[in-house]
């Protein structure tokens, strides 16, 4: 059944040429589709198309062979032949450079050592080598030399004088398989020989009774060669019975690989390109030529609907693009090589082709045109993911009635994950289904100058007909066409227009629509980027003034150690070093500053809102939930709600006095181990306490609280510090009291 339905679908989108021209690429006959994982099987041609391979020998199809060995049974010669055909052809690839995945494939194919050596018994021609076998060696001869025997007899009686008179020719004639003269009646007075047949000019076929001799012998001869060739045939054919399941193996890889070589072979003679099926269900051809038109206009289309709906011209190429769409769906499907643009061509992948094409009508089974068309509908309702052409939806009943029918229909049937490729004259079936969404409306082109069509589409519109300017164009009188143009009516005409004028403002508006929301999404998601853009600047620069100040710190302290050195030349040289991460720090910050923060301004200080209200050189005094906190200027941000100037500031020349009062206020832990922070704490203290400071704060963060504990247990035991307490809010920050 399934072979049946094929043979119709090739039949109906006009493939049955392109078919055959493909089989004659195959070493045997066989279905062109391929079982298994299509995605596989393209990988293998394409690795094969990048070599030069010698093409397979022609070879029956063997299964009832493969039966007969099963059975025990004892093929012939030329039976034999095929399957050694087979063997020797894997043979010759496994000496061919493949890439993979050919090359695992085909070295993982190993022929046994009793199948080789039989490989060896047969020369080119199929027939049993007579250089490995003495006896078949000596009949070969000896049946040669009784052939030559024969042939010089009759030659020097075809030249004897006795039988001059009685010979049509001197040429030996082959009858029957056998060696004659051709000769008149009369010839028993010169000769005894049998007749062997009679010419249709009345003349007689004999051999003469001098080389019946010759004649038995080689009857003898030939019948010890069939004896000996037989016990060859048994003997392979046992061999054959032992190796079954590889004879079984190996006449499925061939089959595999002629599907393989076929195609490749067939694509580059036509310079065809493959198209992989792929997982959507959409049908993109671009610059596609479908095989049965000689020099088309290529087809460019894209349908990503569930329903193409095609109007326009007649003979203006509609069923010619409805076969064509579902001719790429067939080829594709099968892994067969087409002409069009690869790159930009796509087509999906369904489950079944239907295509509803000819008039069903039939006296002899009783069934009308529209009856026809029902029942092959009907059947459609038992199908899912398949892809359906219909051509003239509405043949042979009423146009409005089965507009509003096939609207009905074609709704349900999409449900069942159904794609539709339709064709129709008639306005009445677009205008109802140009308001839906998964509707694509194409309309066949016409040139009103050259009065011809274009054989080329537009997507999105209502195409006319042009029913008058087509049969004037196939020859009908212009004097029969204006009259019908009078009989059709001016009122109808405008009707129509305005139907299609309609349709086109409607679907243009919706498609401006679907753009308007398009560029809308494409707008937020922009949006989207630029504020996500925008956080991570904010966060790349609050990471780099942190790592500024975490310079900053560390120049003050290399600054320190330059005092306690005084003029040594370690000290100058930590000055330096001093002088340079300073101004590095001022370099740096020049990049992205901002106008200053001043006093009042609404501030956001980590996870907390407040309000700036003093400032004291690097540190800020700002007030959260009617607490005052001391925090590092630095650490502050504007709110969102404060907007922002942003001030170009002259370069100041930076220059590093070390002085009692350059110690900091506040040192953070966060991140550090626990033996840094204590150390880290000691020295910072110990600067504090140098400096003169009163108050300072160790921001160790909450976390685990590991820090916090081991600062809190350090600070206890510390012999200068009158108080130290934890700042209110949670913010994981110790103030301590010098």
């Amino acid at each position: 059944m399934q072979v049946t339905n094929e043979k119709s679908i090739i039949q109906k989108l006009d493939l049955d040429g392109y078919i055959h021209q493909f089989k004659q690429f195959l070493a045997r006959e066989k279905p062109v589709a391929m079982m298994g994982d299509i995605n596989q099987h393209y990988r293998y041609i394409q690795a094969l198309s990048k070599v030069q391979f010698p093409p397979p020998k022609q070879v029956p199809n063997l299964d009832r062979e493969l039966n007969l060995i099963k059975k025990q049974g004892i093929l012939p010669l030329d039976e034999i032949y095929a399957f050694v055909t087979m063997f020797s052809y894997f043979n010759t690839l496994s000496a061919v450079g493949f890439t993979e995945p050919l090359i695992s494939w085909i070295q993982g194919i190993e022929i046994p050592e009793e199948i080789i050596e039989i490989i060896g018994y047969f020369t080119e021609e199929g027939h049993i080598n007579p250089e490995r076998d003495p006896e078949l060696y000596k009949l070969e001869r000896a049946i040669k030399q009784n052939k030559s025997d024969i042939k010089d007899t009759l030659y020097k009686l075809a030249h004897s004088s006795r039988l001059r008179d009685y010979l049509v020719d001197t040429q030996v004639h082959f009858n029957g398989g056998e060696e004659t003269l051709l000769v008149r009646g009369g010839f028993n007075n010169a000769i005894k020989a049998t007749v062997v047949a009679r010419s249709p000019g009345g003349f007689f076929y004999i051999i003469p009774q001098s080389i019946s001799h010759l004649k038995e012998k080689e009857s003898a001869l030939l019948s010890n060669k069939e004896e000996l060739i037989y016990r060859y045939c048994k003997d392979i054919s046992a061999i054959f019975f032992k190796w079954e399941r590889f004879l079984a193996f190996i006449n499925k890889e061939y089959d595999r690989f002629d599907h393989y070589q076929a195609r490749v072979s067939f694509a580059r003679a036509k310079e065809y390109e493959f198209i992989v099926p792929s997982k959507s269900k959409r049908i993109k051809l671009q610059d596609f030529a479908h095989p049965a038109i000689e020099n088309p206009v290529p087809v460019t289309m894209d349908m990503n609907k569930q329903i193409m709906l095609v109007t326009g011209v007649n003979a203006g190429g509609k069923t010619m693009l409805l076969k064509s769409m579902l001719s790429a769906v067939y080829m594709s499907k099968y892994l067969l090589p087409f002409k069009c643009d690869a790159s930009k061509t796509e087509v999906g992948h369904y489950k079944s082709i239907e295509a509803v094409i000819d008039d069903p009508q039939s006296v002899k089974n009783d069934i009308s045109t529209f009856a026809g068309r029902m029942q092959e509908f009907s059947k459609l309702f038992s199908k899912e993911d398949a892809i359906v052409g219909v051509d003239e939806i509405e043949l042979g009943t009423d146009s409005d009635e089965a507009a509003s029918l096939f609207r009905v229909m074609l709704d349900e049937l999409r449900k069942k994950g159904i794609t539709f490729i339709v064709t129709t004259h008639h306005k009445r079936l677009a205008s109802l289904m140009a308001s839906d969404d998964q509707v694509e409306l194409i309309a066949a082109l016409y040139d009103e100058e050259r009065r011809m069509p274009t054989y080329t589409f537009l997507q999105g519109s209502i195409g006319k007909s042009y029913a008058f300017e087509t049969a004037q164009r196939y020859g009908i009188p212009v004097a029969i066409v204006n009259r019908a143009k009078e009989v059709y009516g001016e009122d109808k005409e405008n009707l129509n227009e305005l139907i299609e004028r309609s349709t086109s403002l409607e679907r243009e508006m919706r498609l401006k629509i679907a753009k308007i929301d398009e560029e809308l999404k494409a707008a937020e998601k922009q949006k989207q980027k630029l504020l996500d853009e925008e956080f991570k600047l904010q966060e790349s620069h609050r990471k780099a003034i942190a790592t500024l100040e975490n310079r900053y710190n560390a120049a003050t302290k290399k600054a320190r150690e330059a005092l306690k050195v005084k003029e040594s030349t370690e000290g100058r040289r930590l000055l330096n070093v001093a002088h340079q991460r300073k101004e590095f720090q001022q370099k740096e910050v020049k990049l992205a500053e901002e106008a200053p923060l001043k006093e009042g301004d609404k501030v956001k200080y980590r996870s907390h809102k407040g309000e700036l209200i003093s400032l004291r050189g690097r540190d800020a005094t700002i007030i959260v939930d009617g607490l005052k906190m001391r925090v590092p200027l630095s650490q502050l941000k504007r709110r969102g709600d404060t907007p922002k100037v942003k001030v170009v500031q002259k370069p100041k020349q930076v220059k590093v006095h070390v002085e009692k009062s350059g110690a900091s206020l506040s040192v953070k832990l966060l991140g550090m181990y626990g033996d840094e922070a204590i150390d880290t704490v000691d020295k910072f203290l110990s600067d504090a306490l140098v400096n003169g400071l009163s108050e300072v704060q160790i921001i160790h963060g909450t976390g685990g609280g590991v820090l916090s504990k081991l600062v809190t247990e350090y600070l206890k035991n510390h012999p200068k510090i009158d108080k130290f307490y934890r700042m209110p809010g949670n913010l994981g920050i110790t103030v301590v009291e010098l």
